[in-house]
C-alpha cells in the first residue's frame, strides 16, 4: 500500500511538472509575438516617415518633389477639373459646358437699301472680330441687287456678330445649327496616340531588320502606319478649325429684290403653263433636228428622189404594148323579103 501511494505520489509531480513547463512555454512564446509586434510597428513607421529621405539619396531633395502634391498623393485618386475622382492617376477629359467643343453654323437673309455699302460693314465687321470672308458672290446692281458672303468668325463671337448683322437692315430670315463635335474630338485623341505608338515600334523594328524581305515588309506596313495617322491628324485639324471658327452664311438683298423665295404653286393653270412650256420645248427640240438632218436630206434624198424618177421611166418604155385588132365586121342587115 505505501509502495503503491508512493507511486502515485510521483505521477501527479510530474503531470504538475510537465503542464508548469507547458505554461511557462506558452507565456514565453506570448511575449515574443508582443515583442515582434511592437518592434515591426516601430520599423514600418520608421520606414515611412523617412522612404522619401531615403528615396532621394539620404534625405536630399534631389527632385523637389517632397513638398508637392502630386508627389504626396502619387497613389492616391486624382480629380478632373469638374471635380470627378479618377482611378489609377488617369484623367478624364473635361466635358462640361463651358469645355466642349460646338460647331456653330448660321445662314440669315437681309433687307438693306444699299447691298454694296452692306457688304463692305459686314466685312469690316467680321475682320474686326478675327475672322474672315471666304466667299463672295455678287449678282446684278442697284435696287435688285443680290450679295452672298460666306463668314469665318470664331466661335466665341458668333452670336454678337449675327446680331449686328441683322441690325444693318430688315432680317427676312435665319436659321442656326449646332453640333457637338467633343466626343469625336476625344476619340481622335486616342485614336492618334495609339497611331504614334504603332509607328513607332514598326520603326523600331524597321531599325532591327536583318533581311531584305523584312526589310520591305517593315517598310511598307510602317508606310501604311504613317498614312493611317495623317489622315487621323487631317481629322483632328478639320475639327479644330470647324469648332475655332463658325461659319455664317450671309444674304444681303436691295429694296427690290425677292423677301422670299418663290412658293410652289399649283392649280389648273399652272399644270396648262406648265404643258405649253413643255410642248415649245418639245417643238424646239423637234425643230432642231430636223435642221440638223435637213443638209443631209438635200444632200443624198435629191439624188435618189431623181434617179427613182429616171428608173420608173425607162421601165414604162421597155415593156412591149399589144398591137390592136380590128373589129369583126358587122353583118349587113337582110331586107324583108
Amino acid at each position: 500500500m505505501t509502495t503503491m501511494g508512493a507511486g502515485m505520489d510521483g505521477q501527479a509531480v510530474r503531470r504538475r511538472s510537465a503542464l508548469l513547463a507547458a505554461t511557462a512555454l506558452a507565456a514565453a512564446l506570448v511575449l515574443t509575438g508582443c515583442g515582434a509586434g511592437d518592434s515591426g510597428s516601430k520599423d514600418t513607421a520608421g520606414t515611412a516617415a523617412d522612404g522619401p529621405a531615403a528615396a532621394n539619396g539620404g534625405g536630399a531633395d534631389k527632385d523637389g518633389l517632397l513638398g508637392k502634391p502630386e508627389a504626396a498623393g502619387a497613389g492616391a485618386p486624382q480629380e478632373d477639373r469638374a471635380g470627378a475622382p479618377q482611378e489609377g492617376g488617369a484623367t478624364a477629359p473635361d466635358l462640361r459646358i463651358d469645355q466642349r467643343a460646338i460647331i456653330y453654323t448660321g445662314s440669315m437673309r437681309v433687307q438693306v437699301d444699299d447691298v454694296d455699302a452692306a457688304a463692305r460693314e459686314v466685312t469690316a465687321l467680321v475682320t474686326r472680330s478675327g475672322g474672315f470672308v471666304g466667299g463672295d458672290q455678287r449678282r446684278s446692281a442697284g435696287a435688285d441687287a443680290v450679295a452672298e458672303l460666306q463668314l469665318r468668325v470664331p466661335a466665341a463671337k458668333f452670336t454678337g456678330v449675327v446680331d449686328e448683322i441683322a441690325e444693318r437692315g430688315s432680317q427676312l430670315s435665319r436659321e442656326i445649327s449646332t453640333e457637338d463635335a467633343t466626343e469625336a474630338i476625344v476619340d481622335l485623341d486616342a485614336r492618334i496616340t495609339s497611331q504614334r505608338a504603332r509607328v513607332e515600334s514598326a520603326r523600331r523594328l524597321l531599325a532591327r531588320a536583318s533581311s531584305i524581305t523584312d526589310l520591305v515588309s517593315l517598310e511598307n506596313e510602317l508606310g501604311r502606319r504613317e498614312a493611317d495617322l495623317a489622315s487621323l491628324e487631317a481629322k483632328k485639324r478639320r475639327l479644330a478649325d470647324l469648332t475655332a471658327l463658325s461659319t455664317i452664311t450671309v444674304t444681303l438683298v436691295g429694296p427690290a429684290a425677292k423677301a422670299t423665295e418663290e412658293k410652289a404653286e399649283t392649280g389648273f393653270l399652272v399644270g396648262l403653263k406648265g404643258g405649253w412650256k413643255a410642248f415649245v420645248a418639245s417643238l424646239t427640240v423637234l425643230l432642231t433636228v430636223l435642221g440638223a438632218l435637213l443638209p443631209w436630206l438635200l444632200a443624198i434624198g435629191v439624188p435618189a428622189a431623181v434617179l427613182l424618177l429616171v428608173l420608173r421611166r425607162r421601165k414604162k418604155t421597155s415593156i412591149p404594148t399589144a398591137p390592136v385588132s380590128a373589129p369583126p365586121p358587122v353583118p349587113a342587115a337582110r331586107s324583108a323579103p
